[in-house]
Parts: C-alpha cells; structure tokens; sequence
C-alpha cells in the first residue's frame, strides 16, 4: 500500500538532501577555532537536535519502504534484511531502528489514512529533536512491562511521564524512572510471594582458586539488600578504605577525625569500580563488626535501614515501599523489619513538607535529617537518582549568607549535586518554591545558561513518581471531562438548531 503522507514530491526531496548535504559539508570543513565556549556548546546541542530529527525521517522512510513492500520487491527477507544490505548497518542497528519506527512513526490504514502513533509523546518528542533512539528504546521497553489490565489513563501518562522525563534527562535514567513507575503502577502484581522469595535466596561462596581468589554470588531478598545499602553507602564511598592507595582515609566517612581534604584527593584518583568498592567496604564493615560490633552513625544517624510509609500503607498492608538508599521493598517485609525498629513520627503541611524544626548550629540534626528522609527521599536536584543516603543536607539560603538551619531552609543534596551550587560559571542556584507554584515547599533548582537556556526553576519528580502520576493522571482526566462537556454542548446547539428549524417550518403556510 502506498502511504498518502510523503515527503513533498521527488524534486523538493533532492532540494533537501542537497541542502543537507551542502549543510554537513561546511560544518565539516569550515574551522571553529573562531567560536567561543559558549558557541561550541550550542552548536553541539543543534548538531543533535538535527541528529534526532534525522531518526525521525529515517521511521518515515522505514514506514515507507514497509508500507509499499519495498524489501520483498527487492528480494530482502524482511525490513531489517534489508536495512542491513542496503545502509551496511549492523543487524542491531537495523533492529532498534525498525522498533523505534513500529512504537513512534506514522502508519496508515489500507484507506491511505494516518494512524496515531503507538507511542504518541514520545513520538512528538523526537520530531521536537528532544530525543533520541536510545531515549525511544527505554521508553519502548517499560511500557512494554505495563501489566495487562493497567487502565488506559494509566497507561498514557505513564507514556507521557516517561517521555517528559526523556526530554531532560539521559536514556539510562530514563530505565530508572521506569523501574520505579511499574512499582508504582503495579505493587503488587509481578512480585515473588514471600515463600518463593526465601526460596530463591542465598549467597553461594565458591571454591578458593590457586590464585587464592573466591567467587561469590547469589540472590539477595529485599530485607537484606536494604539492611546493606546503609553500609556501603558509607563504606563505599570513592576515596574511603582503598587498600591500592595508602593515603586513603580508612573506616567511616562520617569519623570526626576525619580530613575531609585528603578523602576529595583520594576520591579523585580512586580508579576502583563500584564492585570493587562494595567488596573493600564490606571487608571493612566485618572488620568492625568483629571488633566492636557498632559500625557508629552515618550522616548524623545511626547506620541502619530507614523505610518511610504512609500511614494508608501501613494500614493497608500492602504495595511496596522505598529505602532511603533507593531500594523498593514489599509492604510486608518492611513491616516485619518494623517489628525490631525504633519509629519516628514527622508531621507534613498539606503539600508534603515537614513543618518547622530549626536550630541555630550551622550543622543539621539528626530529627531533621530524619525529616527530609521522609520529605524528600534522596537528592533534589532535577534528574538526580541519589538516595538519602547519599545526600547530604544543603542550605537552600547558603549558611554564609545568614540561611538559617531550620527544616524551611534545608533539602537534601548529594555530594555532586551539592558542589554544583555555586555563584560562578556554570552554577546552580537552589530556592524554595513560593507558596502560588505548583509545588509549593519544594526546593527548586536553577540550572546555568549553558543546560538551560530559559532559567526555569524545576523541581526533582525522581523519588515522588507517585506524586507525578497521581497530578498528571488527574489533570489527564479534566482535560478529558472539558473536552466531553464542549462536543455535548455542541451537540445540545445543534438539536435546538435543529428544533428550532422545525418549530419555524411548522408556523409556515403552505
């Protein structure tokens, strides 16, 4: 079938690869040592916008070969056959290509009409040149693991959320959000039963090898991983206990004794992986446990697990939880790790902020620290994944500008998001967003010119898609419930038109 959408006829076609081709050739040969800094960003930042349009022509032409059954006629097996053979591409280039054509191009229907998009946002969003295949891929990949009886609002917003997120933020984070949206969309749905998850648990400790190196591996369940992430998070940290680097500070990053100046230098050559910094910090976590049994506090609190519910989950009983490392836990083994807990009660205002709770000392204490673990759950830089126990507490109105540390003037911020605040090029600023936003309390971060051209103030939706899909779910609905009122309003006129035509027509003399 041919498609009815082509693109302007064969003439204006060669017109625009000429000129794109012209457009390619004078960015190749053309010098750019005349441009500032601030023009080689930009130009990098068009040069991919143009680039993830481009993927956008090439879903149309896909559709197009697919639709006129080009790669049968040219004696190809199917459409990625006939990518690979004809554009020399690697088969799982031709793949991600075909499946970015199937969920966000235009198809049509054997009358020539146009169909909407499978993935309509996210489809726009790469016409804007916001995003790009890789974007597409994670989007295409969570929404595939949407349960099959999700409602269809859930379902468009769900796409909507991710495709939103996909505009600002890169296609790992993307994968992220995604984690935590199906936990949000379905709590309960794919998760093991308490039986089969003691089943599959277990930590298998291989053999020794002559090279005196032992293999380990097994299945954590939920309640052993969010006792351990505590642990490595401030065990783990780079810079802390690296046996490769002798002037690397050793125990906790949290000791009083310790120079905060050598750990930034250690940090800085530290070359280790993350599984190698996991295993130096559990070596050290034994090491303290063997001899003192305490492994002291983390960030003014005692290293343990800490797990914010709401009271509807509590009573409830059921869904799944967050970790103040990030972790997503079963309603269930949360509340039997409550058994042994010591609870902490924190009061909100109705937007989700803690009520007051100040101090005149420059340091946060541990109650308030323990309150922006149940606000604010990790960092709140926008796209930050951080979990709270990674974060450390910032001065929204910085300490040495007299911002006071009062639970009003302070958010959590991770160790790389927290030196990005600063008053020269390339800063972030940080505020507290006024009481007529849309999310009042919240802290706001402003990012430089160079990310963010306009200066908008935003705030981080990474630890509250709840909150996200719950608002946008809701405005999803008005907008739905408006447009429902507007075609019965015009269908009601268009009766009593029509009424009133016939009344008119009865009064005549024949």
């Amino acid at each position: 079938m041919l498609s009815n959408g082509g693109l302007g006829g064969c003439g204006q076609v060669e017109r625009h690869l000429a000129a794109l081709d012209a457009a390619v050739e004078g960015l190749l040969t053309d010098p750019l040592s005349g441009l500032s800094e601030a023009d080689v960003v930009k130009t990098l930042q068009r040069v991919e916008t143009s680039l993830r349009k481009a993927s956008g022509v090439g879903h149309r032409l896909i559709v197009e070969s697919v639709e006129r059954s080009i790669p049968g006629n040219l004696a190809c097996r199917s459409i990625n056959d006939f990518l690979v053979t004809t554009l020399r591409i690697a088969a799982s280039d031709a793949a991600k290509r075909v499946k970015g054509a199937t969920k966000v191009g235009t198809w049509h229907t054997v009358g020539g009409d146009e169909m909407d998009a499978t993935l309509p946002a996210t489809a726009s969003a790469v016409r804007a040149g916001a995003i790009g295949p890789d974007h597409v891929a994670a989007i295409a990949k969570t929404m595939r693991k949407i349960p099959h009886g999700t409602g269809v609002d859930e379902i468009t917003i769900a796409e909507k959320i991710l495709a939103d997120a996909a505009r600002s933020t890169t296609p790992e984070d993307v994968t992220k959000i995604g984690i935590h949206l199906l936990a949000h969309l379905n709590p309960d749905g794919d998760l093991p039963d308490e039986r089969e998850r003691r089943r599959r648990r277990g930590i298998r400790i291989g053999k020794q090898g002559a090279d005196l190196m032992t293999p380990i591996s097994g299945m954590l369940d939920p309640e052993l991983r969010a006792l351990l992430d505590p642990v490595l998070a401030k065990l783990a940290r780079p810079g802390m206990n690296n046996p490769d680097d002798p002037e690397s500070p050793s125990g906790d990053v949290d000791a009083s004794t310790l120079d905060r100046t050598a750990l930034a230098k250690a940090a800085a050559r530290d070359t280790r992986t993350p599984a190698q910094r996991n295993h130096d910090a559990m070596k050290v976590a034994l090491q303290q446990l063997l001899s003192s049994g305490v492994l002291g506090s983390h960030r003014g609190l005692p290293v343990t697990a800490i797990i914010t519910m709401t009271l509807q989950q509590l009573e409830d009983a059921s869904g799944v939880v967050t970790t103040a490392s990030g972790g997503i836990v079963p309603i269930k083994d949360a509340l039997r790790m409550a058994e042994r807990a010591h609870p902490a009660l924190v009061l909100f205002d109705h937007n989700g902020r803690p009520l007051h709770l100040g101090r005149s000392r420059r340091l946060a204490s541990a109650d308030q620290r323990l309150a922006l673990i149940a606000a604010s759950r990790g960092c709140t830089r926008p796209g930050c994944d951080a979990p709270a126990t990674l974060a450390a507490v910032h001065h929204i109105r910085e300490w040495k500008d007299d911002g006071r540390t009062d639970i009003t003037n302070e958010d959590l911020a991770c160790d790389c998001c927290h030196a990005l605040v600063h008053d020269g090029p390339g800063g972030w600023k940080t505020d507290v967003a006024p009481p007529d936003s849309e999310y009042p309390g919240r802290t706001e971060w402003t990012a430089p010119p160079h990310i963010d051209p306009e200066q908008k103030p935003r705030v981080n939706h990474r630890h509250h898609l709840d909150e996200l899909v719950s608002g946008a779910l809701a405005r999803y609905r008005a907008r739905q419930d408006a447009e429902l009122r507007r075609w019965q309003g015009q269908g009601e006129r268009q009766i009593r038109r029509h009424a009133d035509g016939i009344s008119e027509g009865d009064d005549e003399v024949p």
